[in-house]
């Protein structure tokens, strides 16, 4: 198991654009979190880039210390818990249009926002997403 610095680094040797933190990932997954919320405004590319950060928390879970897990689990249980709340399941099948989904394990994928607004909602009811759309009223 490795340290919070080691997996950063370790991380962005593989293709990461820096050498994050946990606290970095998991204020970022709560932003998205919170904009889906909201209704995401941005589009499909910047929604796509903006779930890595999901990514990153789960391949930094299966390298850190035990003790940095059990700090942060109950945080991004939390989080992810809130964001199936504000999404809907449907396999990946409107992201999919978009995007070549990674495996079945990385669920939030197979995810899209409840409330379909600006450029991302556009894209995603084109591709047979249902969900409200506050733009419409």
């Amino acid at each position: 198991m490795a340290t919070e610095t080691e997996v950063g680094e370790l991380l962005r040797r593989r293709g990461r654009r820096a050498a994050f933190t946990v606290a970095d990932m998991v204020n970022a997954w709560a932003a998205l979190v919170s904009a889906v919320e909201r209704g995401y405004g941005d589009d499909i590319d910047e929604f796509t880039n903006d779930l890595s950060c999901r990514n990153w928390l789960h391949e930094a879970w299966l390298l850190l210390e035990d003790h940095i897990v059990q700090l942060w689990t109950p945080r991004i249980e939390a989080l992810d818990n809130r964001y199936r709340a504000a999404t809907i399941d449907d396999d990946g099948l409107a992201l999919g249009e978009f995007y070549r989904l990674p495996g079945p394990d990385l669920w939030w994928w197979r995810r899209h926002p409840r409330i379909l607004t600006g450029d991302l909602g556009h894209a995603l009811r084109s591709a047979g997403a249902i969900g409200t759309d506050p733009d419409a009223v």
